[in-house]
């Protein structure tokens, strides 16, 4: 079966999907991600896994004795396979990860790829059906770039697959330029996007504006069509009346040799009205060594010095963490570290 992308300076390419790959189908069945998946399977002729619990363990059996090559997901679903203490006994070499979802922290992907997996990345809503974008670029780039950074592209949010029209636009609905650094929602139109949210239609006519779907998805956008989220609406942290991207600042802390898990919130601040606070979940051996200055440093070293964010997109504070609350879908919830530190900086100066 062929899954068509779209690519950089060329018509639609073919993903190739074949009878030989074996399929593990992870993403609870009541989620839009997941229905996809089992049908795509079938029709390619492919071994389709089925586990009947969530287990990370179970996973990794099935894994080995299926001989599974694919299987997709949210990146927490990755995270708990390559960190379960039984996980180094497992060949992964070959296994394809499609990440969908959410955001995957570029720590995590060169986790998986240094275990020698392959990763993926597809973007989406419950109200497209959900895929919009894969992140496949064209192997042109890769003569024209370092590995660093062609990896970089691989990692990004992806190109409009075929029959999708995707914009990046500002807050009056004109495209913002394609320089990968003004930020803009993404609009999209297609033909499987929802008509309408059922019995409410006062949410329908805020989503659908000229003719186009709001995501509430904040990117930008590149010069050869690919785009890259920088946060949610309800997650972009206000600092100043700037905006500073949860998602970013997460992708660069995750790459701290002794972060497992990170989440990223906007506290209130008397002064900036937000200010950044990371929530991080420490790796065996780092209990207590997390600090807000040491997590300063490993930014500023890494990724503010080389201008990859700027200094006052720093975190105020960085707190340990046993566990980050998730969603049902694998996500980390907000809403709930919202309620429970938001207040953290409220007698800051």
């Amino acid at each position: 079966m062929l899954a068509m992308v779209g690519g950089f300076g060329a018509g639609p390419r073919g993903l190739q999907i074949t009878s030989r790959d074996v399929s593990m189908i992870v993403v609870p069945m009541y989620h839009v991600y997941a229905w996809g998946f089992p049908f795509s399977s079938l029709m390619s002729g492919q071994k389709t896994v089925l586990p009947n619990r969530f287990d990370t363990k179970a996973y990794l059996e099935l894994i080995k004795q299926e001989g599974v090559t694919y299987f997709a997901g949210v990146p927490t679903i990755l995270y708990m396979l390559l960190t379960d203490p039984e996980s180094e006994k497992y060949d992964l070499r070959g296994v394809t990860f499609v990440n969908g979802g959410a955001s995957i922290p570029e720590g995590l992907a060169i986790l998986a790829e240094k275990r020698g997996m392959r990763v993926f990345v597809g973007y989406g809503l419950t109200e497209t059906a959900p895929v919009l974008t894969l992140a496949i670029p064209h192997s042109r780039l890769q003569d024209r770039m370092s590995d660093e950074e062609f990896f970089k592209v691989k990692l990004r949010t992806g190109y409009p697959i075929p029959f999708v029209d995707l914009m990046v636009v500002d807050e009056n609905g004109k495209p913002v330029p394609k320089d990968g650094k003004t930020v803009g929602e993404i609009v999209v139109r297609a033909p499987w996007v929802m008509y309408e949210y059922f019995q409410d239609p006062e949410k329908t006519k805020a989503a659908w504006r000229g003719d186009w779907f709001h995501t509430g998805d904040l990117a930008v956008w590149f010069p050869d069509g690919s785009v890259l989220i920088m946060d949610r609406e309800k997650d972009v942290i206000k600092s100043g009346g700037e905006w500073i991207s949860s998602l970013r600042l997460e992708d660069a802390i995750s790459q701290h040799p002794g972060v497992a898990m990170v989440a990223v919130i906007g506290a209130k601040h008397p002064k900036w009205g937000e200010r950044p606070v990371a929530l991080v979940v420490p790796r065996p051996g780092w209990q207590g060594k997390l600090t807000t200055d040491e997590i300063n440093r490993f930014l500023t070293e890494n990724f503010v010095n080389r201008g990859v964010i700027p200094r006052w997109w720093l975190p105020d504070k960085v707190m340990e963490v046993q566990g980050i609350p998730l969603t049902s879908t694998g996500k980390a919830d907000k809403k709930v570290l919202r309620q429970q530190f938001s207040g953290v900086l409220e007698s800051s100066g």
